[in-house]
C-alpha cells in the first residue's frame, strides 16, 4: 500500500508540473445568463471588460435625459452592462409598452399554435365566428390569423377603434400592408382557442415562465401592456435566444424565426409584429410609401425590434449578443405618436460611439 501511495504522489506531481499558478475560473461571462425568476439578483458585466469607449457613457446619458427617457438598459449575454433611471423613475416603476407589446401578443399566439390550439393559416372566423368585421363575408373569410400577425388584413387602418363597424374593407387580405390596431383580434383568437382569458393564458404560458411582472390594460382603442423595465429586458433576452429561456423552449424556435423574418412581400421590414432592420425597404405606420434602405441605418443590420409609440423600445442584436431597452415619454412630442420615429437613428449614433 505504501508503494502504491508513493507512485500516486509521483504521478500527481508530474501531471501538475507547470500548473502551479492555475486557478479555477468561474463560468465564463461570455456564456448566456438568464436572471432568476424568484430573485431580484441580476448579474452585471463591467463596461471595461468589453473594451467599450467609457468616454461615450456621459454623452449617451445626456442624450437620454434630453430625449425624455425614464429608463434605459443595455445587456450583453443577458448581463446588465448599463441600467439607468431618470426623472424619478425607478427599477420598480412601471410604464406602458404601447405597440412594443404587440410582440408579446405574437409570441403568445405562437405558443397557442405549438400547443395545437390554433393554426395561423386558418381563417380568423374559424375562431371568432363569421361577421366579426363589417366586410362582405367573402372578403372577411380571406383573413387568416397570419394576416393579423403581418398587418395584411385589408381593413381600413385609419380607424383605430377595434369595433365591428370600423373593420371595413379596403383590399383583399394579403394584398396590402397597413399598420393598425386590428392585431388586438389575435387576443380574442387565443382566448377562444384556449378557452381562457387572454391574460390568464399569457400569464401561464409566457409571463410567469420568464419571471416578468406587469398587467394588460384592455381598451377599445388600445390594449397596452405595462411593466417595469427589467421585465421588458427579460422578454428581450427570450427574443435574443430565439424563444428559449434557460433550458426551456418557451416558444417554438421555428415560429420565432418566422416572427423575425420578412413576413410578406409588401413591407420587408416587418415580421410577425416585430420590426426588422437591414432590409431593402420599409413602410412606416400610417403610410403606403415604400422607403428604400434600412429602417434604422445607424443600427446593426441584424437588429430586430419591438417598437411602440413615444419611443418604447426593445432592440435585439444577435451579432452582439445584445439587448437594449428604452422606456419613457416621446423623444420628440411632435413626432412620437407612432411606432417609429427619427429617435432610433439618433440613439444608435450615440450607442455606436459608446460600444465601439
Amino acid at each position: 500500500m505504501k508503494t502504491f501511495n508513493f507512485l500516486l504522489l509521483i504521478l500527481l506531481s508530474i501531471s501538475s508540473c507547470g500548473k502551479k499558478d492555475e486557478t479555477i475560473e468561474p463560468a465564463s461571462s461570455d456564456s448566456m445568463y438568464f436572471p432568476s425568476n424568484t430573485s431580484s439578483n441580476w448579474e452585471t458585466k463591467a463596461i471595461s471588460s468589453l473594451g467599450w469607449n467609457q468616454n461615450g457613457v456621459q454623452p449617451l446619458k445626456d442624450f437620454l435625459i434630453q430625449k425624455n427617457t425614464k429608463s434605459f438598459m443595455i445587456l450583453v449575454n443577458g448581463r446588465i452592462v448599463m441600467e439607468e433611471y431618470f426623472n424619478g423613475h425607478t427599477a420598480s416603476s412601471t410604464w406602458a409598452w404601447n405597440s412594443a407589446g404587440k410582440t408579446l401578443v405574437a409570441t403568445t399566439t405562437g405558443i397557442a399554435q405549438q400547443e395545437g390550439l390554433l393554426n395561423i393559416n386558418n381563417k380568423v372566423s374559424d375562431y371568432l365566428g363569421t361577421e366579426w368585421t363589417s366586410m362582405p363575408l367573402p372578403k372577411e373569410n380571406l383573413i387568416s390569423v397570419r394576416n393579423l400577425l403581418t398587418m395584411t388584413a385589408g381593413n381600413d387602418a385609419s380607424k383605430q377603434y377595434v369595433i365591428k363597424q370600423n373593420l371595413t374593407y379596403v383590399a383583399d387580405a394579403g394584398a396590402r400592408w397597413a399598420y393598425s390596431n386590428i392585431f388586438q383580434k389575435l387576443m380574442d383568437v387565443v382566448a377562444k382557442a384556449s378557452n381562457k382569458s387572454f391574460e390568464n393564458y399569457f400569464n401561464e404560458k409566457l409571463k410567469n415562465r420568464i419571471g416578468m411582472d406587469g398587467v394588460w390594460n384592455f381598451g377599445t382603442i388600445f390594449t397596452i401592456y405595462q411593466s417595469n423595465t427589467r421585465s421588458m429586458a427579460r422578454f428581450g433576452i427570450l427574443a435574443l435566444n430565439n424563444g428559449k429561456w434557460d433550458n426551456q423552449q418557451i416558444i417554438n424556435e421555428s415560429f420565432f424565426n418566422e416572427s423575425i423574418s420578412t413576413s410578406q412581400n409588401i413591407n420587408p421590414s416587418y415580421g410577425y409584429l416585430w420590426w426588422l432592420n437591414g432590409k431593402k425597404s420599409f413602410t412606416l405606420p400610417g403610410e403606403q410609401t415604400v422607403n428604400p434602405g434600412f429602417l434604422v441605418p445607424n443600427a446593426p443590420a441584424d437588429m430586430y425590434a419591438a417598437m411602440g409609440a413615444n419611443d418604447q423600445r426593445i432592440y435585439v442584436i444577435p451579432s452582439k449578443k445584445m439587448v437594449v431597452i428604452r422606456m419613457g415619454d416621446g423623444a420628440d412630442p411632435t413626432n412620437s405618436n407612432i411606432a417609429i420615429s427619427g429617435f432610433d437613428n439618433e440613439l444608435w449614433g450615440k450607442i455606436n460611439a459608446f460600444i465601439k
